[in-house]
C-alpha cells in the first residue's frame, strides 16, 4: 500500500520531532518493505538530514511555482492533490498536523501528538504560538481517524485538554537510532574523549538548553561533588542564567558545553558518561533517557509525568528543583558501584521494549486498524 507522511521535520528538524519522524520512516521501510512510503517535503534543504537506502521511500516536493512559493499552504491544503495522484490510501501526520480535505478524497488519516506542553506551561510560549498550536492540534485530533500518542501521559493530556475520546487514541512509544545501541571500542572512546576534551568522569545532560529542561539545577547539584558536568544541546537565552551562575561560583573548569556533534560522537559520549541526569519539568516522552538506557548509563530523572514510563523502575527519581536530593542521588551512584551496575543492566533490559521491531509492529497495527474501518 502507498502511505504518505507529512515530512517537513524529516528533512528540516535536527532534534526530537525530526528524529522521531526519520526513525519511524526508516523502521517501517525496513520491517514492512512491501509498502511504499511517500515523504511530502515542502522545500529542499541544503544540508541532508535524511538519506534512504531503500527503494520503497519517495520524496515529494511542491511542483507548481505557486505551491513552491506558498509552501505552508501546499503542506496544509493543496498537497492532497498530490496524495491523490500518488494513490495514497493513508496519510500520517508525524507532528500534530494534518492537511485539509483528506476524508473528502477518501484518504484515511493518523496523527501523532507528542505533547501538549504549550497548554501545561503557557509561559514558555508566546500568545500567538499557543493559539496556533492549539488550533492545529485540536483540528488534527478531531479530523484524524486515529491519534497516536507517544506516551500514556500524552494520551491523558489529549483526553483532558483536547476533549478527545480515549477510544480514538493509541499509545505507541518511541525508540532511538541504532547508533545509540552499538558497543564502541575503547579506542573509539579514547579518540572521542580526546577530541572533545572530556573529563575522566562526568555527569551528562543532553537536550536543548532551555528553561523547561532545567539544567541549572544540575549545575547547582555538582558544586560540592567531585565530578564535572557536560551539557550537550542548542543554547537559548536560558543558557545565560547558567553561565552567570557558573561564573559566580567559579565552575568554569567543571561545566563543559558541547553542540553540533555527530550522532556517533554523541553515542560514544553517552557510553563515556558516569551518570545521565535529566531533571526536566515535563516531556512528551524523553528520547535522551532512552538513548542513555541503551548506552548502559545510569539515569536520574524527574518524578511523575512521563518519566517513569521512559526511565523504568531501576532509574532514580528526584523533584526537578530539589538540588540537595539530586546531589545526594548523583553521589550515591558515584559511591555505590553495585547500584550503578544494577541500574545499567536493568535499565538496558527495560529499554528493550522500545526496540525497532516492536515499534514497527505497533505502528502497522494502527494503520491496519484504520484501514479496516
Amino acid at each position: 500500500m502507498n502511505i504518505g507522511f507529512e515530512a517537513k521535520r524529516v528533512f528540516h528538524n535536527k532534534t526530537g520531532l525530526g528524529n522521531y519522524s526519520r526513525d519511524l520512516v526508516r523502521i517501517l521501510s525496513n520491517y514492512f518493505p512491501d509498502n511504499n512510503y511517500f515523504l511530502y517535503n515542502p522545500k529542499k534543504f541544503k544540508k541532508t538530514l535524511f538519506v534512504s537506502n531503500n527503494t520503497n521511500i519517495f520524496e515529494r516536493n511542491p511542483i507548481s511555482k505557486f505551491n513552491q512559493k506558498f509552501k505552508n499552504y501546499w503542506r496544509q491544503n493543496t498537497v492532497v492533490k498530490d496524495l491523490v495522484k500518488d494513490e495514497i490510501i493513508l496519510y500520517h501526520g508525524l507532528s500534530g498536523e494534518l492537511p485539509a480535505g483528506l476524508a473528502k478524497n477518501g484518504i484515511k488519516s493518523i496523527v501523532t501528538i507528542h505533547d501538549l506542553i504549550f497548554v501545561r506551561y503557557p509561559k514558555l510560549y508566546s500568545f500567538f504560538d499557543r493559539k496556533i498550536h492549539f488550533y492545529k492540534f485540536k483540528k488534527a485530533a478531531n479530523n484524524a481517524d486515529l491519534i497516536i500518542a507517544i506516551s500514556e501521559q500524552t494520551k491523558k493530556d489529549i483526553i483532558s485538554f483536547l476533549n478527545i475520546d480515549a477510544s480514538k487514541i493509541i499509545v505507541v512509544y518511541q525508540g532511538c537510532q541504532d547508533v545509540f545501541k552499538k558497543d564502541y571500542s575503547e579506542l573509539d572512546k579514547q579518540l572521542v574523549s580526546k577530541k572533545h576534551n572530556l573529563p575522566q568522569k562526568f555527569v551528562l545532560n543532553v537536550g536543548t538548553i532551555e528553561e523547561r529542561k532545567n539544567a541549572l539545577t544540575i549545575v547547582k547539584a555538582i558544586i560540592n561533588l567531585d565530578i564535572d558536568l557536560v551539557l550537550i544541546g542548542k543554547k537559548t537565552d536560558y543558557t545565560d542564567k547558567i553561565h552567570q551562575y557558573i561564573i559566580e561560583n567559579k565552575l568554569e573548569k567543571r561545566v563543559h558545553f558541547l553542540k553540533c556533534l555527530s550522532r556517533t560522537d554523541l553515542a560514544i559520549i553517552y557510553q563515556l558518561a558516569t551518570v545521565f541526569v535529566y531533571p526536566s519539568l515535563f516531556e512528551g516522552f524523553g528520547i535522551p533517557i532512552i538513548e542513555a538506557l541503551y548506552s548502559k548509563t545510569p539515569v536520574i530523572t524527574s518524578k511523575g509525568g512521563v518519566f517513569p514510563e521512559a526511565a523504568g523502575p531501576s532509574s532514580l527519581y528526584i523533584s526537578p528543583f530539589d538540588v540537595k536530593d539530586l546531589s545526594d542521588k548523583i553521589a550515591l551512584v558515584l559511591q555505590d558501584s553495585s547500584l550503578a551496575s544494577k541500574m545499567k543492566e536493568e535499565g538496558w533490559q527495560f529499554v528493550q521494549q522500545f526496540n525497532d521491531e516492536e515499534i514497527a509492529r505497533n505502528i502497522i497495527n494502527c494503520y491496519q486498524k484504520v484501514l479496516s474501518t
